[in-house]
C-alpha cells in the first residue's frame, strides 16, 4: 500500500485519435499504430495530505509511438493557473506515480513515459454532461477538446455505447462519445470525430475506488 494519503473525485475525459471504442481499453494496437490523445478532469473533491484540491482542473496531453504498454512515451501535464503553488506541488506529486501503488494509473504511466515537457498553467474552461455524452475542456492557449454523441451514420440519431470494465485502473464504467481535438501545447496534433470516454472516477493510491 502506498504510504500518501490522497484521492480525486470528479469528471473525467479521455479523448485520442483512435476510432471509437479506445483498444486500450481491449488490450489492442491503437487504430493508427501510435497515440496521440489526452486525459482531463474536474476534481470535485480532491486532497493530497492536508492540501485540498476541490474545483481544479487539469489535463495531459501524451504521445506514445506505438501501444501504450510499449512505453517510450511523451507527456505534458497543463494545470489550472488558479492552483497555489501548495496544489501545483500536490498534483504533481500524484501524476508522478510514486505515491500510488504498483499497478495502478499513476504508477503505470511513469513506467511507461520517458519524457515529461514543462508543465503549463493555464485558465480553464470545463462543461461535463456525461450522460449526454456532451462535454467540453479548454485550456486557454494549449488544448482544445469539444465531445458530442457519436451519430448514427443513417439517421442522425444520437448513439449510445458504454464500456464497462470491473477492473479497469482508469475507470470502471464510461460512455463513449465523439471527440475533436486540437493540441497546441508541446505535444501538437488534431483530430476530428475520434475516440472519446467520459467518466465519473475516484482515484487513491490503491487505485480506482469507484
Amino acid at each position: 500500500m502506498a504510504a500518501s494519503d490522497w484521492r480525486l473525485e470528479g469528471e473525467w475525459m479521455k479523448n485520442c485519435n483512435c476510432a471509437f471504442g479506445c483498444p486500450c481499453d481491449f488490450n489492442a494496437r491503437p487504430t493508427q499504430g501510435y497515440c496521440k490523445g489526452m486525459v482531463g478532469m474536474r476534481i470535485t473533491k480532491g486532497h493530497f495530505e492536508g492540501t485540498r484540491l476541490d474545483g481544479l482542473c487539469f489535463a495531459v496531453t501524451v504521445d506514445f509511438p506505438g501501444a501504450l504498454h510499449e512505453g517510450n512515451g511523451k507527456m505534458q501535464p497543463i494545470v489550472d493557473e488558479r492552483a497555489t503553488p501548495e496544489q501545483r506541488q500536490a498534483l504533481f506529486d500524484i501524476f508522478s506515480g510514486k505515491h500510488s501503488a504498483e499497478g495502478t494509473l499513476f504508477h503505470i504511466f511513469s513506467l511507461i513515459v520517458t519524457t515529461i515537457h514543462d508543465p503549463v498553467f493555464a485558465p480553464f474552461e470545463f462543461s461535463f454532461d456525461k450522460e449526454g455524452r456532451v462535454a467540453k475542456l479548454v485550456a486557454k492557449g494549449v488544448l482544445e477538446t469539444e465531445v458530442e454523441p457519436i451519430r448514427n451514420p443513417v439517421t442522425g440519431a444520437p448513439h449510445r455505447i458504454q464500456v464497462v470494465v470491473p477492473e479497469g485502473f482508469e475507470h470502471r464504467a464510461a460512455e463513449i462519445a465523439s471527440a475533436d481535438i486540437h493540441s497546441t501545447g508541446a505535444i501538437r496534433f488534431e483530430t476530428k470525430g475520434t475516440h472519446s470516454s467520459l467518466a465519473t472516477v475516484v482515484q487513491t493510491p490503491e487505485g480506482v475506488a469507484a
